[in-house]
């Protein structure tokens, strides 16, 4: 990967506030969902909000299997990055507490404890950059060097 390749990805991860973050369903087939990306101080995790009822949660909770497509659609060139790696599903009232924001009572009006709230930790793998035509397959720690 080169340097210009891997400033472009880590500028478009850092400008992107949205992900299509996939699953597989009850019957094996993917899943797919936009969802905000948390902002967060751990390099090289994505984190996500969701209702422990959901769909999605519920998804993960029986295979952790994920992957996030990211995407720039004001660009000139179409660029995007599939992350394959694996959702663990977060219940413990330290993380949700890490993540809560005022506005999030919304969505759980009990608070951050809400037994209804939960958090989504993705720890990304293997990746496959599309830009100009053309594919480059690499690991994602390769981002963080």
């Amino acid at each position: 990967m080169t340097e210009k390749m891997k400033k472009d990805i880590q500028k478009m991860l850092k400008a992107s506030r949205d992900a299509i973050v996939c699953s597989i369903d009850d019957q094996g087939a993917p899943a797919a969902k936009a969802m905000f990306v948390l902002t967060n101080d751990e390099p090289g995790i994505f984190w996500f909000s969701t209702n422990t009822s959901s769909i999605r949660a519920g998804h993960f909770g029986k295979r952790p299997q994920a992957s996030l497509y990211f995407f720039d659609p004001k660009g000139l060139q179409m660029r995007g990055l599939l992350i394959i790696g694996t959702m663990e599903v977060r219940l413990d009232d330290q993380t949700k507490k890490a993540f809560w924001k005022p506005t999030d009572r919304i969505y759980y009006p009990k608070g951050p404890t809400d037994p209804d709230y939960c958090i989504l930790r993705f720890t990304p793998g293997q990746c496959n950059y599309y830009h100009s035509l053309q594919k480059h397959l690499f690991a994602f720690e390769e981002l963080m060097r």
